[in-house]
């Protein structure tokens, strides 16, 4: 008795500090004016009046430059809303939209402390109205944005919301991980924020998850006693402290715990049944335990029950505790059963994906099959079958992670698969004839050339060795735009600067091209200074360039000539290459498209498409420009080939054109 009034006078004592330095310094150290409204607002939320004092609140923050109350205003709008919306999910778009908002002032404002708060809320909002894996997800949002900003507040509370998650869910196996990095994470830090809270509930969580009266939950017990920082704090280790005392039938430590416990007004937060739970043990110290075997299903908390079922045993009430053991069982299989059936709905109605719907029903029924086994079980030994369905329930949140990193792969597979899909139906598409055309030119005048001596006369089979070579040609063309194509994608084409003279590099591109030429069409070199001009690029892909661009003419130019002119005054610190034809020229509108792969105007000229695409691509490299002179009027086309000088390092520069070029 005198251990219980020292415990009395100190509770008062502190409360009358507390008071005292609340007057002059308020915990939240906000504006004085600001500080009842703020208190007001919390007593309000989800009753009627708060919107008015919360107004005030808010008013009050902004003339005083309060920005910490700015933000509570936010915290308290969303409490206000989850407390009072139905807790059907038919008001999400009102908390979401609190939520943004409490987010966005949270950051504006500079109090990240409450940004993570406002996740709490929403997911405690989403769990209440039985969407576990909308909950997850805000977790997992959250601790990404934390990893993100490298935030280890943020890291911290994101383990402490998991915990809380599957410690209400009695899923203390899966709890511990987050447990354990939680606690890490405390006492390794240097965050003022982390340091401020309490890791006294962690410890008593964790305490949970070990067997009752263990050498571990005792030490869990004794780290959360020398770790409590506030009365809720205390209230929580005397209550785990009273259960340690009644299972060591230590009736004096027990009995100060249990009155210190039923005397706090806040023991409900600690433990909602916790008055009936100590009546419970009373009544099996007492001996008075049948007339109370009916008040134990009123326990809140199943580990209480587990907790009673242990002490019944202790003290010789086997067939109670058996009783009890078994209602646990079924009170735990009820849980597993509603929480999966509630989350396969819920997968279900979100990703709508059959295959999936199937693959999660028969995970359900495997699930259903081992709670029945565990029921089975429990008859023989009640910690195995607790053990065991504890181990179930994590190996299904497991294979539900795993099914959820699996979907997205799979979408991201599927939408991949479309577009290469796509890809390939082009390509095939546009590749067949011309390949074929060829192909089939080189094996019919091959075989024709394969009849005995005197078929046909000496010029003819010239001309049929001529029409093979053109289209093995043609068909090498083909092949080579493929190549650089998937050398530009894989990042395998490379630049090499080095010295190269512009008169050599043009007349060895009509060299290579004059022989594609169609009868009739002539080819010219205009250059703009006869000297031989030196500057630092790369003489083959510059000489590529030029190449494509004249076969490109001669393919479209029937009649007429083509002229490769070269200038370096055009662009000054550019050498400029144009192509001009007398072909059929590009309408203005279709400038750039030509330069996208597999675009080609006319489908009767031979070719991939890609010509044009893999100079452009090249030219990029190179810190140039390729492009269709569309100024240009006088019948065919130009297209215009501007390197630089002096090649850039690295991006793509901004070159210049001279009035003439410009589109």
């Amino acid at each position: 008795m005198a251990n219980i009034k020292i415990r009395a006078f100190l509770f008062v004592f502190s409360v009358l500090l507390a008071v005292q330095a609340v007057a002059q310094n308020n915990p939240y150290q906000l504006n004085d004016e600001c500080y009842p409204y703020f208190l007001k607002a919390e007593e309000l939320a989800g009753k009627e009046g708060f919107k008015a004092v919360n107004d005030t609140l808010l008013r009050l923050a902004l003339q005083n430059g309060d920005t910490k109350a700015q933000t509570l205003f936010y915290v308290e709008k969303l409490r206000d809303i989850v407390r009072v919306v139905p807790m059907d999910g038919s008001q999400d778009a009102a908390v979401n939209a609190a939520f943004r908002d409490l987010k966005e002032a949270a950051l504006r404002l500079g109090h990240m402390q409450y940004f993570y708060y406002g996740y709490e809320l929403t997911q405690n909002y989403y769990f209440n109205t039985g969407r576990m894996l909308k909950a997850m997800e805000l977790i997992q949002q959250m601790q990404d944005f934390a990893l993100e900003h490298d935030d280890e507040y943020g890291k911290w509370m994101a383990d402490r919301y998991m915990v809380k998650l599957y410690v209400d869910q009695n899923d203390y196996v899966s709890a511990k991980r987050f447990i354990d990095r939680a606690i890490e994470t405390y006492e390794t830090t240097s965050d003022s924020l982390i340091l401020r809270q309490s890791p006294t509930r962690l410890w008593c969580d964790l305490s949970d998850y070990y067997p009752i009266g263990s050498d571990s939950a005792r030490l869990c017990i004794q780290r959360a006693v020398e770790n409590r920082k506030t009365f809720l704090d205390t209230l929580r280790c005397e209550y785990y402290l009273a259960k340690q005392a009644a299972l060591d039938q230590d009736m004096g430590a027990y009995e100060a715990s249990r009155d210190y416990c039923i005397s706090s007004p806040s023991l409900p937060t600690v433990t909602p049944s916790g008055r009936l739970f100590f009546d419970v043990i009373d009544a099996v110290f007492d001996g008075t335990i049948g007339r109370h075997l009916n008040d134990i299903q009123d326990l809140t908390l199943l580990r209480e029950w587990k907790f009673i079922a242990m002490l019944l045993q202790q003290h010789g009430y086997r067939g109670y505790a058996l009783h009890l053991y078994r209602q646990l069982v079924d009170e735990l299989e009820d849980q597993v059963s509603t929480n999966n059936r509630s989350r396969l709905a819920e997968v279900e109605a979100r990703i709508g994906n059959m295959s999936l719907a199937a693959n999660l029903r028969e995970k359900s029924s495997q699930v259903t099959q081992i709670s029945r086994l565990v029921f089975i079980l429990a008859i023989a030994t009640m910690l195995i079958v607790i053990t065991f369905l504890l181990m179930s329930i994590r190996s299904y949140r497991r294979n539900r992670a795993r099914d959820a990193e699996r979907i997205a792969e799979l979408k991201a597979a599927n939408e991949h698969a479309i577009a290469a899909d796509e890809a390939k139906t082009q390509f095939v598409q546009n590749m067949s004839h011309e390949v074929r055309t060829p192909l089939n030119a080189i094996v019919g005048f091959s075989q024709l050339l394969s009849l005995p001596d005197g078929s046909f006369p000496l010029e003819e089979k010239e001309s049929f060795s001529s029409h093979i070579v053109n289209n093995a040609q043609m068909l090498t063309m083909l092949l080579d735009d493929i190549l650089n194509a998937s050398a530009l994608d894989h990042k395998e084409y490379k630049i090499v600067y080095e010295e190269g003279e512009c008169h050599y590099m043009c007349r060895a591109a009509i060299s290579s091209s004059e022989h594609r030429l169609q009868p009739g069409v002539q080819m010219f070199y205009d250059p703009e200074n006869e000297e031989p001009f030196y500057f630092r690029t790369d003489p083959r892909r510059v000489q590529q360039i030029l190449i494509n661009m004249l076969t490109n003419a001669c393919k479209h130019t029937t009649q007429g000539e083509i002229r490769l002119a070269s200038s370096t005054t055009a662009n000054p610190g550019f050498v400029t290459f144009t192509c001009t034809d007398t072909g059929t020229g590009v309408p203005p509108e279709q400038a750039e498209v030509i330069f996208e792969r597999f675009v080609k105007l006319n489908g009767f000229v031979q070719g991939t498409g890609l010509g044009l695409s893999i100079c452009r691509d090249i030219a990029n490299r190179m810190g140039a420009r390729i492009f269709l002179d569309t100024t240009y009027t006088d019948g065919g086309a130009r297209f215009v080939f501007i390197v630089p000088v002096n090649p850039p390092e690295g991006a793509v520069s901004d070159i210049p054109l001279s009035p003439q070029f410009r589109q």
